[in-house]
């Protein structure tokens, strides 16, 4: 959309009024039908300040946001959507129904909205598709994939599951690194308090005695003094510089792949995070094969739920390889992601006619290794929190003790 600016008279008084549409023929027309007098100038212009403001104040205020939908509501949304088509009732009345059980407000909204626009003749894809941000690329193709077949219920109950799958997932990962985040919390806590209260205690005596204090103290001193003098500042700087690198991250799609891929090679969340992606992937491919979706609409509508950015630009070759006549052996080998056996399980599949079974055997040895990985993050975590302890425990010990130590000798006691 563009801004125009449209100068006018009415009588022998002037008066301007700035409008949004796609031309300025569309700017003409719009401002004849309100009436407000004859067209004197018409220029274009950057959007006005005072609009951005009002939009950003409309969408704070507006419950639909700019992020993904809380998934269980959509989930639960989902579940009684299909319960209540697969017991043959109307679309309209099933959604109202499911209006009245959603409490979330961003899914309140959407279903309302869509709700809407059912009652004034639109499919149910149309009216879900503006909302493709919210809900994803992946659960529009799905519902269009209902509708185009006839098996709406079906393909809803089938995206229920899926969201299920993936949510579950997440889950899993959260609950796995629960105990080592509040460690590491824990510990963090206990160094600022001891840093901040219980050394300046020591440095005072430390002082009295004149002593030459070793350099694991005057560490603790330099940590305490940048902590009671530059904490705040340290804080506020390190908000900031995440903030400005989440924007970057967003908009800047050079910084998103190498971060990604960085990512990809760090300990624990690198695998982690290779397997998650990897099993999501398949089990989504398998699921849309099997419902009947063609072979490069399922691998696009997959790769549109892969969260790692070098990842998805490295599946995307797999659909291109299909595009070019290639096979999806071929695909899978250019992604450079699948190990040999996987390979070759796939040319098995697509050489027997048994894709879909050798996609279910996948799907069961990624979710495998998933599970596997993350029954053994706190394993693979706990060396590296040992370390964090015993360098905790060794700094203050030395900070602390050995000063004591040298004042003891000097006293000869």
């Amino acid at each position: 959309m563009k801004y125009f600016e449209i100068i006018y008279r009415y009588g022998k008084k002037r008066g301007k009024t700035v409008l949004e549409t796609p031309t300025k023929m569309d700017a003409m027309k719009k401002f004849q039908n309100m009436e407000l007098g004859v067209i004197v100038k018409v220029r274009e212009i950057n959007e006005p300040l005072n609009l951005k403001f009002q939009k950003k104040i409309d969408n704070y205020k507006s419950p639909i946001k700019d992020k993904r939908i809380d998934i269980e509501s959509f989930i639960s949304a989902l579940r009684q959507l299909s319960v209540m088509l697969d017991a043959g009732m109307p679309i309209n009345i099933c959604l109202r129904e499911t209006l009245k059980a959603t409490e979330e407000p961003m899914m309140n909204a959407i279903l309302k909205s869509v709700s809407d626009d059912i009652e004034s003749g639109q499919s149910l894809t149309e009216s879900f598709r503006p909302y493709a941000r919210q809900l994803g690329n992946l659960s529009i193709s799905m519902i269009n994939l209902g509708e185009q077949s006839g098996s709406l219920a079906e393909s809803i109950e089938r995206l229920a599951e899926i969201l299920q799958k993936i949510h579950d997932n997440r889950m899993k990962l959260k609950k796995a690194t629960r105990y080592p985040i509040t460690i590491i919390i824990a510990m963090s806590i206990a160094f600022t308090v001891v840093i901040t209260f219980v050394v300046p205690q020591f440095q005072s005596v430390f002082a009295e005695m004149k002593t030459e204090l070793p350099f694991p103290t005057l560490v603790l001193i330099w940590l305490e003094h940048a902590i009671t003098t530059y904490g705040v500042y340290i804080v506020v700087v390190a908000i900031m510089l995440s903030v400005m690198f989440t924007k970057l991250y967003k908009s800047n799609e050079k910084v998103a792949l190498k971060t990604d891929q960085l990512l990809l090679k760090t300990y624990i969340i690198g695998p982690v995070t290779k397997y998650a992606m990897i099993g999501r992937f398949i089990y989504i491919f398998d699921i849309l094969v099997d419902a009947g979706i063609p072979i490069v609409n399922a691998l696009h509508a997959a790769v549109d739920v892969v969260d790692n950015k070098y990842m998805k630009i490295k599946f995307q070759e797999i659909g291109k390889a299909i595009e070019e006549g290639r096979s999806l052996y071929d695909g899978f080998e250019a992604s450079e992601y699948f190990e040999s056996m996987i390979l070759q399980m796939l040319k098995a599949g697509e050489d027997s006619g048994a894709l879909n079974k050798m996609l279910k055997k996948i799907t069961k040895y990624y979710n495998d290794r998933y599970d596997h990985i993350i029954d053994s993050v706190s394993s693979m975590i706990e060396p590296i929190l040992i370390a964090a302890i015993a360098g905790f425990v060794l700094v203050l010990a030395l900070g602390i003790f050995l000063p004591m130590w040298s004042m003891a000798d000097a006293m000869g006691v």
